[in-house]
């Protein structure tokens, strides 16, 4: 694979940044939106419950407005499938004093519990009861300021928070916070709103709030973990590919371990250019961890890569219990996989002696051939046409509609780069 190609905006931030607008009844307008799956998800529950949004495919700019909730009910159309109905609890609650939300979806990657989310709205001053399927959430005194201490730091209970103490009574504080690029950026389109937020050393958060926010324009960092992929795709072709706008701060843990095995890269201050070598690129030990650790979604796309390394790689899985399903299909196009539920690694791990499969290891290299493969999840889905693409003879993925909520055009993008891909739609 060869070429050039330009990253699109986060997904990871772009959903829980429009769910923030609505803490406003100004406009907001977000740009370099990448037009994803969720974002369309997104949209559709914000307009639910009263917001006017308009979203500009062809210069990527998203125009938002929640001038007054009509509704505060999330649809369960909508709301039940993903972990983003969640957000609004905040939003609502300070606009209404109400919110009912469906008992919400996601990935199969195991459990995504949102128990923390709950427990901190509650310290908040949120009253919440699970009733036939919903959560119905109430605050009639209003939320106010409370030190909330995170068992682990969870993104999306760090951005829910977040959102919510920007306008709750007081001083919030949350310990043990999540620090992604994502969150980063969604707290600069909330200072650019009028919130008060501080970082304190040993991961605290500290929000002041306040009585009012007001509209705001900001521009999305970009997506790292399509430039994980892509980059990934460039090695396993023995490729050269550029792709701009690749950021690297948020990317330095992936470019440490790419310097662990020799592998090459360019930065410049347009992007980052990741150069393919003959060589089968040695094995690694490494362990996905929060930020600024090497992120759990780049551990799918870089298993592959090992797949094609020389000698026994480990991977230890420390954010989720169960994200090595999509390795059986790995195991049917010819790797050499074993799962373990010993903790393969020096990474403090919440999953120690509980005998899940978290731990991987991998022997390589080994030709991988062509087979049916269907889809998990988001990031497992990409990994799959990263197999397919290194793969003798042809693959077909099932279940594309994964791929499509979490990456802009990928095959496009792929096809841009010489890879040879046909999208079927079935009638």
């Amino acid at each position: 694979m060869h070429g050039e190609v330009t990253l699109s905006g986060a997904k990871n931030a772009v959903t829980k940044m429009v769910i923030a607008s609505m803490l406003t009844s100004d406009p907001c307008t977000l740009r370099n939106v990448p037009i994803l799956g969720d974002l369309e998800l997104t949209m559709k529950m914000c307009e639910g419950i009263g917001a006017f949004v308009q979203l500009n495919r062809e210069d990527h700019t998203l125009s938002i407005q929640t001038q007054k909730i009509d509704d505060f009910h999330i649809s369960s159309t909508v709301g039940g499938l993903n972990r983003l109905c969640v957000m609004t609890v905040g939003p609502l609650l300070h606009r209404c004093g109400e919110a009912v939300m469906p008992l919400p979806g996601g990935d199969r990657i195991g459990p995504r519990p949102i128990n923390f989310h709950l427990q901190g709205l509650q310290q908040m001053g949120a009253k919440i009861v699970e009733h036939a399927g919903y959560y119905h959430c109430s605050a009639p005194e209003g939320l106010h300021g409370a030190t909330i201490s995170l068992p682990f730091p969870s993104v999306m209970a760090t951005e829910n928070l977040l959102i919510t103490a920007t306008l709750a009574r007081g001083v919030t504080i949350i310990e043990n916070a999540a620090t992604e690029p994502e969150i980063m950026d969604l707290v600069k389109l909330l200072q650019k709103m009028g919130a008060i937020v501080d970082f304190k050393v040993g991961r605290r958060l500290v929000i002041e709030g306040v009585k009012t926010l007001h509209g705001a324009s900001h521009t999305l960092l970009s997506d790292r973990n399509e430039a994980v992929s892509l980059a990934t795709a460039a090695y396993l072709t023995r490729g050269n590919v550029y792709l701009r706008h690749a950021q690297q701060e948020p990317l330095l843990a992936f470019l440490n371990t790419l310097l662990k095995m020799g592998l090459r890269f360019e930065i410049d201050d347009e992007g980052i250019r990741f150069i393919g070598d003959s060589k089968n690129p040695p094995a690694i030990s490494l362990e996905t961890d929060v930020h600024p650790g090497f992120m759990t979604d780049w551990q799918q796309p870089f298993t592959i890569l090992l797949t094609q390394s020389e000698g026994m790689s480990v991977i230890h899985e420390t954010i989720y219990e169960d994200r090595f399903g999509y390795t059986s299909a790995l195991v049917k196009m010819g790797a050499q996989i074993g799962l373990y539920p010993k903790c393969l690694g020096e990474v403090p791990c919440r999953f120690r002696e509980k005998q899940f499969m978290h731990s991987c290891v991998v022997s390589g290299p080994t030709p991988l051939v062509g087979t049916r493969l269907d889809i998990p999840d988001i990031r497992a889905g990409c990994s799959y046409i990263l197999a397919a693409l290194c793969a003798e003879g042809t693959s077909e993925v099932y279940g594309i509609e994964h791929i499509e909520r979490g990456y802009e055009h990928l095959d496009e993008k792929l096809r841009q780069l010489g890879a040879r891909i046909e999208k079927i739609v079935a009638e």
